[in-house]
């Protein structure tokens, strides 16, 4: 029976299947009931989804959906944002992703989408299809006993309030503290209230058994809610001691004040010996400078998370900041040949520029290089000296770090 790839927008069953597929293809072997897959089919934004169907059976999904993502300087710009794509281990190497995903990228160019993203769950799938690694994350974790951190510190009231709250209160004032968070944070995503609603439990999905976590916010001496921390707590003893671990969930803050607040929190809780985050970390986190034994505080894994596509080169260039002025001409190359192009981009003290040559090139690199240089966070030197970019004029790259680099690097902590 030939495989038909159909949108997934008004049929139940067709939805139904599609979620079902999911699961399966995540590798998730309990099924979701009737009543989740009904709440999904409520909740779900569904007008960009596809499906694969053999039959009756969905065999691989995919769906898109708006998204702003913030870029260097606080702009943002238009984003496909891509999820749910999973292919059934039955009907890989079948084309069935590139149909999905060319067809989409296609209309969002189209459309007037600047950048697609995504979150990969792969490293080796998505580079064919021109998107490159652009902001990764951290785990940390903190032995509390070797931050030799004042366990007596409490915030000065000059100086804001941290105050424990329950899912309402983050429901009401999250959302506020996300947004001026992410419109400072380069690499950032703006929420939907889903996302709220499943942090905060209201909504669960899963297999996974819900365990209520703490909530703290931090307000700012005018009484703002500045900074947002949500963590549970791991019960341990160690001879007849507490040895408890503070896990995050999510910790982000609109300002260095509320940051540098939430972490002292963390590490002032009485019981708690260890405190770790995520695997969604910030990678540059403030938390080892606030330590006076920085090694304290490591690292456990480094990973990709957020991935970028171009395609509206001169639109994704010109909506960023840079950090000097200068010109480079570059020539990008697209898997897929929607972004393809020799572009001159100049940068001055009164904006930036980006328009189509005939110059010569300065620096080939594919969108994918491009991505990973767009919000700051690769090295033009690096990937050049990798072999990831080819150079084609003296000191090209040095320039391009000049241009591209940023103070601080660029982070989604995220999914989507």
């Amino acid at each position: 029976m030939s495989l038909e790839i159909r949108d997934i927008v008004d049929s139940a069953a067709d939805q139904d299947a599609w979620f079902r597929a999911v699961y399966t293809g995540f590798l998730t072997a309990e099924a979701p009931s009737p009543e989740q897959l009904a709440e999904r089919r409520e909740r779900s934004e569904m007008g960009r989804a596809q499906g694969a169907f053999d039959g009756d059976r969905c065999v691989a999904t995919f769906r898109s959906f708006d998204q702003e993502l913030t870029v260097p300087g606080g702009g943002v710009v238009r984003a496909d944002a891509v999820s749910g794509v999973t292919v059934t281990a039955t009907h890989r190497r079948r084309g069935l992703l590139t149909r999905m995903m060319t067809r989409d990228l296609t209309e969002a160019r189209e459309r007037g989408d600047v950048v697609a993203t995504l979150a990969a769950a792969e490293f080796l799938i998505y580079g064919r299809y021109g998107f490159g690694p652009a902001a990764r994350t951290a785990e940390w974790r903190v032995e509390k006993p070797l931050a030799r951190f004042d366990p007596r510190w409490t915030l000065p009231e000059s100086e804001g309030t941290v105050a424990f709250v329950d899912g309402a209160e983050v429901r009401k004032e999250g959302p506020a503290v996300h947004e001026r968070f992410r419109r400072g944070r380069a690499g950032a995503v703006d929420t939907v209230p889903m996302y709220w609603e499943r942090l905060t439990g209201e909504v669960r999905w899963g297999p996974d058994a819900w365990k209520e976590p703490f909530y703290v916010l931090f307000r700012d001496p005018a009484g703002e809610a500045q900074g947002l921390v949500v963590f549970d707590v791991q019960d341990a003893w160690r001879d007849v001691q507490p040895a408890n671990v503070a896990k995050v969930r999510k910790l982000f803050a609109a300002t260095p004040a509320a940051e540098r607040a939430l972490w002292r929190f963390l590490l002032s809780i009485d019981w708690v010996s260890e405190v770790r985050t995520s695997d969604e970390g910030d990678p540059d986190a403030l938390l080892p400078l606030l330590l006076p034994n920085q090694r304290a505080a490591t690292t456990l894994s480094h990973a990709d998370l957020l991935w970028v596509r171009p395609l509206d080169v001169p639109g994704m260039l010109t909506a960023r900041r840079y950090s000097a002025s200068g010109a480079l001409v570059l020539d990008i190359r697209d898997p897929l040949g929607l972004s393809e192009g020799r572009y001159l981009l100049e940068v001055s003290e009164a904006g930036a520029s980006c328009v189509p040559t005939t110059r010569s090139a300065d620096l080939t690199l594919d969108t994918g290089a491009l991505s990973a240089l767009y919000l700051g966070d690769a090295s033009a030197a690096r990937l050049a000296a990798a072999g990831l970019v080819d150079a084609n004029a003296d000191g090209a790259p040095d320039r391009a770090d000049a241009l591209f680099r940023t103070g601080r690097r660029p982070w989604c902590p995220d999914t989507f």
